[in-house]
């Protein structure tokens, strides 16, 4: 039975207070979550704008996903790392963050970020700055490592001042982050957990299709190997010339929960059925994620559910996202758009990113996404959210965009942009597909979490600093220009790197990325 409206204040705080915490995933959690969240939008309106306003920001950079599908991404603890770019908050001098990590950051690397602060010296920044650690690089979510340690709540509790307004973010947000939300009594500014299924990959393609979106040609709400199997006969009976097809679980991410169908060669689209299809559907499918089965593959299919959908082709083609924002008191904003860079077999891993998307369809990409984006927001989705497109050059040399996918939650392209709006204060002018700061120039980047090289490997922090100080490698403050580096801790054991390269055109952007790469190839020898 629900609480009567009168007396739910009470009983809300009466929870709160209590030495026991509710059931996770309980009504009463839920409740207690709802109530906590409603702090949000005060907060965004008064805390937030304020730049001396004294306020406590939890950062929880836990990738609270499918733990065997992540761990088939090399370093991907140290992934943990990207948001690190949160600690330009700092520069705000009455804001104090309490950053929690799977293991402990090497001192380098975060006075790395601390020297760019504008305005603030690296002392005063460390003062506001706790680093805790749960010193368990296990493939487990962060966040349960977290609950798991009593103590290190409590001392996570313990960092905020009183009178501080406070609140948790996340990469993504699941039950388990609410859980802790609860735990901890802080909202948390993200997608209520209850409506991430709205960004699933079969629940995506009928929102796409309610807003007016063109979607691949393609088959939703499947979780069998005979569905499957139903779904790639129709899809080539539909387009008898369709070589090849995708198979994606609902929850996958990066690419990593895809699978490439290819029809074999020769085949009647009239006399295919799902009888022919099946014994030999494992020998022409391959599972994007390395090393993942198709037992396996199949497995989480059949509990997650998943699409089937056509591998669209043209002669020219782009994959851009587009970045939006719905905030505490229901404002939807386009606040960036990308051109993805896929790698892989097939293209379907996210390498990285150009920013902003091309001209030729920026404006365009973010007037499709505004009604989708309020009517997640009229859902009650709050937070930063992604969507996936694939966009085809048709033969009158017009763009056809088709929407792929929703990702409610931070992503790939989050984190650039994040630490690019930090460094210049500019803003996307997103009916001009453009970044400009407060001098009035633009400013573009390239992206990306991949750079790789088995000769990288060995270089620690220490040496990365060196090397790109001596070569003059290091972001500029003053021409707003130059290299970030991210997932730092990852280098030596996996030689991989993160790099944000800034530049006044697309072109510098890259120009900066390439040197990067050279200069670090002619350093590791």
């Amino acid at each position: 039975m629900g609480t009567p409206l009168a007396n739910k204040g009470l009983h809300w705080q009466h929870m709160l207070s209590s030495p026991v915490a509710p059931a996770a995933g309980s009504d009463e959690e839920k409740e207690l979550f709802r109530h906590l969240q409603d702090q949000l939008a005060d907060q965004f309106e008064h805390a937030f704008p304020d730049k001396l306003a004294p306020k406590t920001v939890i950062i929880i950079p836990s990738l609270t996903l499918d733990q065997e599908i992540l761990q088939k991404i090399e370093g991907i603890v140290h992934y943990e790392e990207r948001m690190l770019c949160m600690l330009m908050l700092l520069r705000m001098p009455r804001t104090q963050v309490v950053f929690v990590t799977s293991v402990p950051i090497a001192p380098v690397i975060v006075d790395y970020y601390l020297h760019l602060l504008p305005g603030i010296t690296g002392d005063h920044a460390r003062q506001r700055l706790t680093l805790l650690s749960c010193f368990d690089a296990s493939p487990v979510p962060l966040t349960q490592k977290i609950l798991d340690r009593p103590r290190l709540m409590q001392r996570i509790q313990q960092c905020i001042p009183p009178g501080h307004a406070a609140h948790m973010t996340c990469f993504n947000v699941t039950p388990l982050e609410r859980t802790l939300s609860v735990k901890l009594n802080l909202p948390l500014y993200g997608c209520d957990p209850d409506l991430f299924s709205l960004g699933n990959k079969s629940n995506g393609r009928k929102l796409f299709r309610e807003c007016g979106l063109k979607v691949p040609d393609g088959f939703e709400d499947l979780n069998t190997e005979v569905e499957i199997a139903e779904a790639l006969v129709a899809l080539k009976k539909q387009h008898p010339n369709l070589k090849r097809a995708v198979v994606k679980i609902n929850e996958g991410f990066s690419g990593e929960g895809n699978a490439i169908f290819r029809y074999p060669d020769g085949i009647d689209p009239h006399r295919f059925s799902p009888q022919v299809l099946l014994p030999i559907l494992p020998r022409q499918l391959t599972v994007v994620a390395r090393n993942l089965s198709w037992e396996t593959f199949l497995e989480k299919f059949a509990a997650m559910g998943g699409i089937v959908e056509a591998f669209m082709q043209a002669k020219e083609t782009a994959s851009p996202s587009v970045q939006c924002r719905i905030n505490p008191l229901g404002k939807c904003d386009i606040i960036s758009t990308h051109d993805q860079v896929l790698g892989g077999e097939d293209n379907q891993v996210f390498l990285g990113a150009y920013f902003p998307a091309r001209q030729d369809y920026a404006v365009q990409l973010a007037e499709l996404t505004m009604p989708l984006a309020e009517k997640l927001r009229d859902k009650g989705v709050i937070g930063r959210f992604g969507v996936d497109f694939l966009s085809l050059k048709d033969e009158e040399g017009q763009w056809q965009h088709y929407a792929l996918e929703i990702n409610l939650r931070k992503g790939g392209t989050t984190h650039p942009y994040v630490m690019l709006n930090y460094l210049t204060d500019g803003v996307y002018q997103a009916d001009q597909g453009r970044y400009i700061i407060r001098s009035g120039q633009e400013r573009y980047y390239f992206s990306t979490d991949n750079l790789v090289n088995p000769c990288y490997r060995g270089l620690i922090p220490h040496d990365l600093i060196d090397i790109a100080m001596d070569n003059e490698l290091m972001y500029n403050g003053a021409s707003q220009e130059g290299v970030m580096f991210h997932i730092i801790g990852a280098l030596s054991e996996y030689g991989k790197l993160g790099v944000l390269s800034i530049g006044k055109t697309r072109e510098d952007a890259r120009r900066y990325y390439d040197r990067t790469k050279e200069v670090l190839l002619n350093n590791c020898v």
